[in-house]
C-alpha cells in the first residue's frame, strides 16, 4: 500500500478544481507527462481508481471523492502550520483569523478590533464574514481561529465561552404604527414584511423565538446583506427587521429616526459566543482578544 503524501493530496486537489491533467499540471507547476505518470504511480500503490474520464474531464471515484475530502481537510492544515512557523521565524506572533456567522456583530468587533491591535502590535488580525460561513468546518479545517456566533454547535476538540449578552428587538420606522409600543406580539408582523440577512429561517430568531411558536409568518420576507443598507429599507417604510439593541439604538438608527421596539413583553435575550479549538485555549494572544472583548459593553454603536 502507497505512503500518501502531501503532494498526492496537492495532486487531487488540483485534478478536482482544474478538471483535467492538464490544467492541473500548470497549477502545480509540472509537466503533463510528470503528472499523468504520478497519477497512474498512485492508483497503482493504491490499487484503486481515483478519477473515471468523461470525454476531456475527469470525474473522481467513490475512492477520489474520500481522497479529495482529506485534501481539502488536511492541505489548509499543512498552509496554516507553514505559515505559523515562518511567522516565528520572522520574530511575529502571527495572524488571528475570525469568522464572524453573527452578521451585525461586526460593528461590534470594531470596537474590541482597535484597541486589541494597539495592545498586540506584532498580532495581525484578519476577519472573515460570509453569510453562508460554515464556522465550524472553518474552525476545524484550521481556515479561522476564532468563531464569532450567536448560535454555537459543540462538537469533541471545540470550546465555546460566552463574550456578550444583549437584547433583540424589532426595528421599525418612526411613523410606524408599532412605534412608541411597549412591546411587538407576533400577529402584529402578520402583515408586515420583514426584512433580515441572508441566512436560513432556522437560525432568525425572530421566527424561532417569536413567530413560529406562535403560528405566525410575515407577509412577506425579504433579504439584505449590508446593514446600511437595511437601516435604510425601514426608515423608508418598506419593512421592518429583527437586530441587536445596541445596532438599533446607534447613532445611524438615530439619524434615520429608527425606533426599537421590545419583541414580546419578556424581550428575547441573546449571547454572543466565541468558538476555539481546544489546543488554541491557552495561546495568550487569543485568550487576550477574548478577554478584550468581554470588556466592550455593547452600547449604541456610532
Amino acid at each position: 500500500m502507497a505512503r500518501l503524501e502531501r503532494m498526492h493530496l496537492a495532486i487531487v486537489r488540483a485534478v478536482d478544481q482544474q478538471g483535467s491533467l492538464t490544467a492541473a499540471a500548470e497549477q502545480l507547476n509540472l509537466t503533463q507527462s510528470a503528472l499523468s505518470h504520478a497519477v497512474r504511480k498512485l492508483e497503482d500503490q493504491l490499487g484503486v481508481a481515483l478519477w473515471i474520464r468523461e470525454g476531456r474531464r475527469l470525474r473522481p471515484t467513490q475512492a477520489g471523492s474520500y481522497l479529495l475530502a482529506v485534501a481539502n481537510r488536511l492541505l489548509p492544515q499543512f498552509a496554516h502550520a507553514e505559515d505559523c512557523l515562518r511567522q516565528f521565524a520572522q520574530g511575529a506572533r502571527g495572524t488571528l483569523r475570525i469568522g464572524i456567522e453573527c452578521h451585525p456583530c461586526y460593528q461590534w468587533l470594531l470596537k474590541v478590533v482597535a484597541p486589541y491591535l494597539a495592545a498586540w502590535p506584532d498580532v495581525d488580525v484578519d476577519v472573515r464574514q460570509e453569510f453562508q460561513f460554515g464556522g465550524i468546518g472553518a474552525l476545524f479545517g484550521h481556515e479561522i481561529d476564532l468563531l464569532v456566533t450567536p448560535d454555537p454547535l459543540y462538537r469533541t476538540g471545540l470550546r465555546f465561552e460566552p463574550v456578550l449578552d444583549y437584547e433583540q428587538v424589532l426595528v421599525v420606522g418612526a411613523r410606524h404604527r408599532l412605534a412608541g409600543r411597549p412591546f411587538a406580539r407576533p400577529e402584529q408582523l402578520a402583515q408586515e414584511t420583514l426584512i433580515s440577512y441572508p441566512v436560513p429561517i432556522d437560525r432568525l430568531d425572530i421566527y424561532t423565538q417569536f413567530l413560529l411558536p406562535s403560528g405566525i409568518r410575515p407577509q412577506h420576507h425579504r433579504t439584505i446583506e449590508t446593514t446600511d443598507i437595511l437601516l435604510q429599507m425601514v426608515a423608508s417604510g418598506r419593512g421592518v427587521a429583527a437586530l441587536p439593541r445596541w445596532l438599533a439604538e446607534g447613532n445611524a438608527a438615530e439619524q434615520l429616526e429608527l425606533t426599537a421596539v421590545r419583541l414580546g413583553p419578556q424581550g428575547i435575550a441573546k449571547r454572543i459566543f466565541f468558538g476555539i479549538r481546544e489546543p488554541d485555549a491557552e495561546i495568550d494572544y487569543l485568550r487576550a482578544f477574548m478577554e478584550l472583548a468581554r470588556q466592550q459593553r455593547a452600547d449604541p454603536l456610532p
